[in-house]
């Protein structure tokens, strides 16, 4: 059923970082629509300092059964660590709430089958899950997406997509990162999903994967750098490359069609001044058609905030909300595909991990040269 309680009662879990900055100040920015009552978190002390910054009003729990019963809330944002996110997506749907949770929404294809089978159908109009891919919600991706879909740039031929950046030993620290169990990979993973869903966002459907990964610097499980080759239904071919060891960071999507270049350069999220585009030699000239590929005069920066307006909007009227179902499984899909053929050495069409595929229950496919060491 459609949520049209105003204001939507959305309650949180975990109050790390990400909770704590973008989650909260996306909640604060959309205030009216929605009002936050609770946040579960198993540390006191780091409870007690989000919700005396959270306000009045918010109750504090240290699990999410006791949560769920008090509260009842209509929103469940999740935010804890990786390995968490599966089991608490599936215990927030069966008691009924919507769930927006933290990239990845899980660490497996089945993780994700699982989580499907605990949503509402189409019938009943939710409870729906999504994970959080806030590069999609951003004005410049929407105008981007609708000149490509329409093509007005001509024909996609030639992408790349790049998550180039540094993380040192420290960050390593952290218990549950670099462990398949627990974080379920490396930058690929944990880092590039965003860019590399901005890009089949983007591109649409893709083929075929040929793919490289290496542990060059980091004592961790999983890679600490990726690379692949990747071929899209509409014949575009694309490179892709994910690394934590650059130390000029950026994040990058650039699309070479027969009659434009589109290309976002930035790090951590974007305005309308981040995206360019460049006019082929041919069609320089046609200022009537390439006038409105500029960004639109409304900027929206990409942010927490932006999919959270677009997931209420889908709240309200029952419906799927963007970045969920078999949209976000594609991109699921596609980084498993990824991994098994860096592991493997040949190449990975879509639709070939099945749930017989060892590469459907663990992005290492229980490779021995990277399935989890005995810590």
């Amino acid at each position: 059923m459609p949520v049209e309680k105003s204001p939507v009662r959305v309650a949180v879990v975990g109050t790390g970082g990400i909770v704590t900055g973008s989650h909260l100040s996306a909640l604060k920015a959309l205030n009216g629509r929605v009002r936050l009552v609770g946040a579960v978190e198993v540390d006191e002390r780091r409870l007690a300092a989000f919700l005396d910054r959270a306000g009045d009003g918010v109750s504090g729990y240290p699990g999410m059964t006791e949560m769920l019963a008090a509260e009842q809330p209509d929103l469940v944002l999740i935010g804890t660590p990786p390995a968490l996110h599966a089991e608490q997506t599936r215990t927030a749907l069966r008691a009924g709430a919507w769930v927006l949770c933290e990239k990845p929404l899980c660490l497996s294809l089945a993780e994700y089958d699982e989580i499907a089978s605990a949503e509402g159908d189409g019938d009943a109009g939710g409870p729906y899950a999504s994970a959080v891919f806030q590069h999609r919600y951003g004005s410049g991706a929407a105008h981007a997406r609708q000149l490509l879909r329409a093509g007005e740039l001509g024909r996609p031929l030639v992408a790349h997509c790049q998550t180039t950046w540094h993380r040192d030993a420290d960050y390593y620290s952290v218990p549950w990162r670099g462990r398949w169990e627990t974080e379920g990979g490396g930058p690929t993973m944990g880092h590039g999903i965003h860019q590399m869903d901005l890009l089949l966002h983007l591109l649409g459907e893709w083929s075929e994967i040929r793919a490289m990964a290496g542990r060059l610097v980091h004592d961790v499980e999983s890679e600490d750098v990726s690379t692949a080759l990747v071929r899209f239904e509409g014949g575009a071919v694309a490179t892709v490359v994910n690394s934590v060891l650059s130390a000029d960071e950026v994040s990058r999507i650039r699309i070479d069609c027969a009659d434009a270049t589109v290309e976002l350069t930035h790090l951590y999220g974007y305005g309308n001044d981040d995206w360019a585009y460049t006019p082929a030699p041919n069609v320089r000239e046609q200022q009537e058609r390439t006038s409105h590929w500029r960004a639109p005069a409304a900027d929206v920066p990409s942010s927490h905030a932006a999919q959270l307006s677009g997931f209420l909007d889908a709240m309200e009227k029952g419906v799927r909300p963007p970045g969920s179902g078999p949209d976000a499984r594609r991109t699921l899909e596609f980084l498993a595909a990824l991994y098994k053929s860096a592991f493997t050495g040949r190449p990975v069409h879509a639709g070939e991990i099945t749930p017989e595929d060892p590469y459907y229950r663990a992005m290492h496919g229980n490779h021995p040269d990277w399935a989890p060491k005995e810590l």
